[in-house]
């Protein structure tokens, strides 16, 4: 089949790339033409493991192209897919649906025979509607269905969520087009995986639904932790027990600084204003949103408590700053709040972070950036771990210790074990394991 991903972001680099590796000839379209340019010298714009071999690969063997100019591509495709931004609108929280009505008016007026139009960006129930509509205004004559199939791809594991996923959601209402997504996805079904097809409307509020649920469990878990503090026990072995529960389940309970990225925090936000305007406010996710931008600013203090009710004039490590590990993703993350509030109260800063330092030197100012841990810790009175990346595991804790100027750890993520910590030489400081921390 041939294929147009419109937006070369996030989620539509990675669908495409996975998609030619189906074996689909994919063109993936974006007007930034620096990024066309990176793209097609073998360069990949975002951090995700293995996207670079995976572009490499399809590139190679004639599967995957780049393109500034739809038309060619939208003219010659079976599917197009829509996936560019859909950030919170100023104001009022709601999705931002310019980008996607954009892109829908442009592939309106090139489209060729019958075409499947899919918006695979995050977008508000009732959008579908909204691009069928522009569409037809824009070629009243065109053959085409409007379809929703949402992404559950997480940053760090999204090539391995797209070729083997937990489900794939198709809201569609027509037939035809419905056979032509059922094609588009059939190396899937080798894998029996389960292909639910719904109403178009369902499926755009189950992606909703889902990300609103696991922030809920995560701001759950986040307040357990608080209690478990205050009553001596450990947060933990808490989500241990209660996630060998199957109706519960262990994913998502690991207790920390509050969620961030790309779609949690504006997703919440949009869901809430959509269920108020439709006169149905979803309180959960309302209280969920004001917990987790709560938590993320609190999380300073927890700091500046473990250094003795003071950060002014001391310098602070800051280790991991995207707002989870292997991704070079900054939007939301913890230590967007953490950093400046250190910062305020008279605290110098130097971070590290494997692969987000780049994006991070366009959020912070007077950090001073490290090219390594070690590098990071030298001379610092306490030590903040504020990202779980795989390579903070397994520090050399002595080493550690020699080169800090202080011996004070705030571990936010839980990484290490409290005995190991203390028997260290280490004041440490973690979460929901108070008594023990």
């Amino acid at each position: 089949m041939r294929v147009a991903m419109i937006g070369t972001g996030y989620v539509g680099l990675v669908s495409g790339a996975c998609f030619a590796d189906f074996g689909h000839h994919v063109t993936c379209i974006d007007k930034n033409q620096e990024k066309i340019d990176m793209l097609r010298a073998g360069g990949v714009p975002i951090y995700e493991p293995g996207l670079d071999l995976l572009v490499d690969r399809n590139m190679r063997e004639g599967r995957l192209d780049f393109a500034t100019d739809l038309t060619e591509a939208v003219r010659a495709a079976d599917v197009v897919f829509i996936a560019v931004g859909t950030p919170s609108r100023r104001g009022d929280g709601h999705a931002d649906l310019s980008y996607v009505y954009a892109a829908a008016e442009e592939i309106a007026k090139v489209m060729d025979g019958f075409t499947v139009v899919v918006t695979k960006s995050t977008v508000p129930v009732g959008t579908g509607d909204e691009v069928e509509a522009v569409i037809r205004k824009a070629n009243p004559d065109a053959e085409f269905a409007v379809v929703s199939n949402p992404e559950f791809l997480r940053e760090g594991a999204a090539i391995e969520d797209f070729k083997r996923p937990d489900r794939v959601v198709v809201g569609v209402e027509d037939d035809r087009a419905r056979e032509v997504m059922r094609e588009l996805y059939r190396p899937l079904f080798l894998n029996e995986t389960p292909i639910l097809f719904t109403e178009r409307r369902t499926s755009e509020l189950i992606k909703y639904a889902a990300n609103a649920f696991l922030a809920m469990k995560i701001t759950f878990i986040n307040e357990i932790s608080d209690l478990c503090e205050a009553l001596g026990a450990d947060v933990q072995q808490v989500a241990r027990g209660i996630g060998l529960d199957n109706r519960i389940g262990k994913k998502f309970l690991h207790a920390g600084p509050g969620y961030g990225g790309s779609c949690f925090p504006k997703d919440t936000v949009a869901l809430s204003r959509t269920a108020q305007e439709a006169g149905s406010p979803v309180r959960l996710v309302e209280t969920t949103i004001d917990i987790n931008d709560k938590r993320k600013a609190a999380m300073a203090e927890r700091i500046v408590k473990a250094c003795g009710g003071s950060v002014d004039g001391k310098s602070i490590a800051v280790l991991g700053l995207t707002f989870k590990p292997n991704t070079d993703d900054m939007r939301e993350a913890p230590s967007l709040d953490i950093i400046p509030a250190l910062q305020k109260q008279g605290a110098t800063i130097s971070a590290y972070d494997p692969a987000g330092t780049v994006e991070a030197e366009k959020h912070f100012t007077n950090v001073k950036f490290a090219s390594g841990p070690y590098l990071c810790v030298e001379g610092a009175d306490a030590l903040v771990f504020i990202t779980e990346w795989n390579e903070f595991r397994a520090l050399d804790l002595d080493r550690v210790h020699d080169l800090m100027r202080g011996n004070v750890v705030v571990d936010l993520r839980n990484i290490y074990d409290t005995r190991q910590m203390t028997e260290s030489g280490f004041v440490y400081t973690s979460v929901g394991r108070a008594g023990r921390s």
